[in-house]
């Protein structure tokens, strides 16, 4: 009960404290031939798409069709709402039903376009959905013709941050550096005509979330929420940019923002597990299980895959972080049945971390075969990123705890060594860590403990170059430092730390006067 107070009086001051007055979704020009009535609808169904927001996106493209029934750029946009490049998913099915309305040939769908500017929209989103059976061939021919649509007309704002997105849809969901640097030039000229302009700065946040770029894209993570009140994924997405750089006060309020003031049906989800996790680290231990019991109770049986998935990923990121691991989460039967390979990875890993941490190393050798076997799934799974390669770097680091819990700790550090190169050798990913105990935190926790202090203040540094201000990486860097008698970064580190946990639990705060 007391957690609970404790949730609701936080979240209460939340969302007290965001911004108020009308739902926005930002400002865009794009000349069209329908009719008037269907001005209205049609906009908000584009600002709408910029902003991910498929479903509301898709009804008031419908609602332009109702007022234009032969509005051919109505159906273009409906059609777009079922390509998601950024999450790698497309539902071609869907995409032609609504493009057959409009007719039942390319050429028919072509002659309804009422200009020679609209019938090049219709030939970008035909390539998208007809042109191969395979979505990563249509996907590099739309955004060939989206090039040629906004090298014909430079001004075109909708072109070229389509033309944009394109681009960091190029590599199926995974960070390809050069493109995403290209997509996000692009965003940015746009934004410099139009700074209302919604995808412009999506596309700017997402092409710079990553722990490196970030600070290139803060301005448009503290603009776009600003812009586009009326959008919940806009509200989510300046965490993508608050997250990579630490901000998590700033992570905390916009994920409660996007969630909805109605608690009651927050479940496990992208905007609750990002909220989560920023109370983690925060050093809001109690409001983080109050959260995390509250979403569980609330779970449906619809999108059991997601909520599923999300569970497994949200308890796992309180176990590691807490270190609580005789919680009685331990101990919560989560359905696992429509889960992924990747949440099911962290939660099989967190869950033997506990059981090792206890002494049960039996447990933490099955547990290995099981990471192991979740490895051969992932890499069976189309991509590269870190999504891919949890399980595997999880079952390394599970054989290398396992190594140092039987007193074979020369062995365990060279398998987290080997761990991390396997880790840095990844893209750039954004977001809680699906390898939710990043490696080299977990060499620097062994090097500590082993007496290498320089070494593992090193190997903290770097763990916070990919996770800044990340609390445990920051407190190990703080131990670290002060064994090493380096009293300039231990002070930098305690100032970083003491910032994150200033309305921590008064248990958390405690560990800023602990020596290693």
């Amino acid at each position: 009960m007391e957690f609970r107070m404790r949730l609701s009086v936080l979240l209460l001051s939340l969302l007290l404290a965001a911004p108020l007055g009308a739902q926005t979704l930002g400002r865009i020009s794009f000349p069209n031939s329908g009719k008037p009535a269907a001005q209205t609808p049609f906009l908000r169904g584009v600002m709408l798409l910029h902003s991910f927001e498929y479903e509301d996106a898709a009804q008031a493209f419908r609602e332009a069709q109702s007022a234009d029934p032969g509005f051919a750029l109505a159906y273009w946009g409906e059609a777009m709402t079922y390509n998601h490049p950024l999450w790698n998913e497309r539902d071609a099915a869907s995409a032609r039903a609504a493009l057959e309305r409009l007719g039942p040939t390319a050429e028919a769908r072509r002659r309804k376009a009422g200009t020679a500017r609209e019938k090049g929209w219709i030939e970008a989103v035909e390539t998208l959905y007809y042109a191969d059976s395979a979505k990563a061939r249509c996907d590099t021919l739309y955004s060939r013709v989206m090039a040629r649509l906004s090298a014909e007309a430079p001004q075109d704002d909708e072109a070229k941050t389509l033309y944009a997105l394109s681009l960091m849809g190029l590599s199926q969901a995974v960070r390809d550096i050069p493109s995403y640097m290209r997509a996000g030039a692009l965003a940015e000229e746009v934004y410099r005509r139009n700074p209302a302009h919604p995808g412009a700065l999506h596309y700017i946040i997402h092409a710079f979330d990553d722990p490196i770029h970030a600070p290139l894209g803060l301005f448009a993570a503290r603009e776009y929420s600003v812009i586009a009140t009326g959008a919940d994924h806009a509200q989510h997405m300046t965490t993508h940019i608050f997250l990579a750089l630490g901000m998590w006060e700033e992570t905390v309020r916009q994920n409660a923002v996007a969630s909805g003031s109605d608690t009651t049906r927050w479940r496990p989800g992208h905007y609750t597990a990002w909220l989560g996790y920023g109370l983690l680290q925060q050093g809001k231990f109690g409001a983080a299980r109050s959260h995390l019991d509250m979403v569980r109770r609330q779970m449906t049986p619809q999108g059991a895959a997601r909520q599923q998935g999300y569970m497994l990923s949200m308890r796992a990121h309180y176990l590691i972080v807490t270190e609580r691991w005789t919680d009685p989460v331990v101990d919560w039967q989560i359905d696992t049945a429509h889960a992924t390979p990747a949440p099911k990875a962290m939660n099989d890993y967190a869950l033997a971390v506990a059981q090792v941490e206890q002494g049960h190393l039996g447990a933490g050798d099955s547990a290995v075969a099981r990471l192991e076997r979740r490895a051969a799934e992932q890499r069976a799974q189309p991509g590269s990123g870190a999504y891919q390669s949890a399980a595997g770097l999880l079952a390394m680091q599970l054989r290398a705890r396992l190594l140092w819990a039987r007193g074979e700790h020369g062995a365990a550090i060279s398998m987290m060594r080997e761990a991390v190169r396997a880790e840095d050798a990844l893209p750039l990913e954004f977001g809680p860590p699906d390898i939710v105990k990043p490696s080299h935190e977990l060499l620097g926790e062994l090097l500590l403990a082993s007496g290498q202090a320089g070494e593992a203040q090193r190997s903290f540094a770097r763990a916070l170059e990919l996770a800044p201000g990340r609390s445990l990486a920051l407190l190990g860097l703080l131990r670290a430092a002060r064994a090493a008698g380096d009293t300039g970064v231990a002070q930098q580190a305690e100032t970083q730390l003491a910032a994150n946990w200033k309305d921590a639990d008064a248990a958390i705060r405690a560990q800023l006067a602990a020596r290693p």
